[in-house]
């Protein structure tokens, strides 16, 4: 599981002996139809093929499609990634998210990092989960195994003692959604199936949850009528967190108000300018009083927790053609934010100007329902839904001239597609410590942990210092002077010599030079991409 090829998978102890039930079936998002049912039986034969026997037949069609598709990723991991890391749960997890604590063991080879986890499962006890995971560190490398009998590269091989569920808490019904309070990591609110939103301090509870199988949360909050997913925690108010349902409205609670009596708390204030389900709620990551949601009623609206109403939005934009399912603002540009929508796009706006839509990443095949910017880089977004893909994109590479062959592909920005998943991507995180690595999980139990090669995101050759010029060169004048006669012969060479390395110094500063400038202009282009429009327009 070292850098380099580190390919792994890990299954969960035997569930115990019990009676067979239906396989479990993952529910739908929010206003979502999910057509998971399993497929039913075939008729007896016939000379026409009914209706429900063509289902079964596009069903294992696409089925098989699916495991050839896993197949070749499988076998072209170790020239994609410098991590792979699977992990089958025991049940499936609808969130993911870091933790932004990281310990490294002295003498050890690996990273300490945690996850938030949740289950989902067959009218079982669920539980919020605090996962522990080790990541080799980056000077960690080896060379790249072959397995001759599958005809691939690498060998999954156990990591049941790299991944391990450190804390389980009773929980009521599945985890929709579990986010951590930033000013405090220890907190975790987690949306439920029912209208609540709950409040952990995993700190105040055992690792082991409560065999009796009560739930039992720091804080309720109420205010919803309805489930939904939509949930984020203020960064820059400590206390803060917004909520988003299905009975149209946004809610605002100030946990750090505490409870008037027991630990039920009621919402601050409740917002209500859609009309429809409202998908996702986000707080601007630079101001207070900022925050973002979106809706099946097609439509992005901010809002500003100082004005007067809570009815009408500050700015109301038609985002999309369809429901718009997840937002998410650039945590370096006050201006920048991103949408995912049923209508397959993620676009780009600028606060400035609601009005015009930067930018349209198309490539996804069905909907989007999570984006989520990179922490490491403000150019860099990436994006999942019901396609079982995971793509990322790297804004500064829009308008970028393609072949033919590569425009095949998708489009410049279209920097890296993840196709680990065989079903659909429930929540994806990008780790706050390890850059380029994330965490996704899907609908049939498996999480993947694993980072983008670094010769995909990083274009630039290495620079060549003068003492490593100057070892070349006297490399080279050893290996000459076994065939050299004499002065002259020797002199002669060391001029010719001299004479390359020259030509080849000044090359490579002209070849450095013009990579800068590309990045240069890859970067105005991006940041400049608003007034581009207007003048074309």
């Amino acid at each position: 599981w070292e850098r380099g090829w580190r390919a792994t998978v890990s299954v969960p102890p035997a569930a115990p002996e019990g009676p067979a039930g239906p396989p479990l079936l993952p529910r739908a998002h929010p206003g979502r139809a999910w057509a998971g049912a399993a497929p039913p039986s075939p008729p007896p034969p016939s000379v026409h093929p009914t209706p429900s026997l063509l289902a079964v037949l596009e069903d294992t069609v696409e089925e098989r499609v699916i495991s050839e598709e896993y197949k070749i990723w499988r076998k072209n991991t170790p020239f994609l990634y410098d991590l792979v890391m699977m992990h089958a749960l025991e049940w499936p997890s609808l969130t993911v998210q870091w933790l932004p604590d990281v310990t490294r063991p002295e003498g050890k080879d690996y990273g300490l990092h945690w996850l938030i986890l949740g289950t989902h499962t067959s009218d079982e006890q669920n539980h919020l989960v605090v996962a522990r995971v080790q990541i080799p560190n980056n000077d960690q490398s080896d060379a790249l195994q072959s397995d001759n009998e599958k005809g691939e590269f690498g060998g999954f091989g156990s990591v049941t003692d790299k991944i391990e569920m450190e804390i389980k808490i009773n929980h009521e019904g599945e985890v929709n959604r579990a986010r951590y309070m930033p000013q405090n990591a220890c907190i975790i609110a987690t949306k439920t199936p029912s209208a609540d939103v709950l409040v952990f301090d995993y700190t105040k509870h055992p690792s082991k949850p409560d065999p009796s199988g009560e739930c039992n949360p720091d804080l309720r909050l109420r205010g919803h009528q309805k489930e939904g997913y939509g949930l984020s925690w203020n960064a820059n108010l400590s206390g803060h967190l917004l909520s988003a349902s299905d009975d149209h409205t946004v809610c605002l609670w100030d946990i750090s108000a505490g409870p008037k009596e027991g630990k039920i708390l009621d919402a601050k204030a409740i917002f209500t300018g859609h009309s429809a389900v409202v998908e996702d709620v986000a707080w601007h990551l630079l101001h207070e009083s900022l925050f973002g949601s979106v809706a099946d009623d097609q439509k992005l609206m901010i809002w500003d927790t100082r004005s007067n109403t809570t009815s009408k939005p500050s700015h109301s934009v038609d985002a999309h053609t369809a429901e718009v399912n997840c937002l998410s603002f650039n945590p370096y540009s006050e201006f920048i934010l991103a949408t995912g929508s049923a209508d397959k796009t993620v676009a780009l706006w600028d606060l400035r100007n609601l009005k015009l839509k930067l930018h349209s990443f198309e490539s996804h095949k069905d909907e989007i329902f999570q984006v989520h910017w990179s922490p490491h880089n403000e150019t860099i977004l990436a994006s999942s839904g019901t396609d079982r893909r995971l793509n990322v994109w790297d804004l500064s590479k829009i308008g970028e001239e393609q072949s033919a062959e590569d425009a095949e592909d998708g489009p410049p920005e279209l920097l890296f597609i993840h196709g680990g998943h065989t079903a659909k991507i429930s929540d994806f995180s990008w780790n706050p410590n390890e850059p380029w690595v994330i965490c996704s999980v899907s609908e049939d139990n498996i999480m993947q942990i694993w980072q983008v090669a670094e010769n995909i995101y990083n274009d630039e050759e290495p620079d060549v210092t003068a003492a490593e010029l100057e070892d070349q060169r006297m490399s080279l004048l050893t290996g000459l002077l076994g065939t050299a006669r004499g002065p002259r012969v020797l002199s002669a060479l060391c001029d010719i010599l001299g004479f390359f390395q020259g030509a080849a110094a000044a090359l490579q500063a002209v070849t450095v030079g013009l990579r800068k400038l590309q990045r240069c202009i890859r970067q105005l282009s991006a940041l400049a991409l608003h007034q581009l429009i207007l003048v074309k327009k």
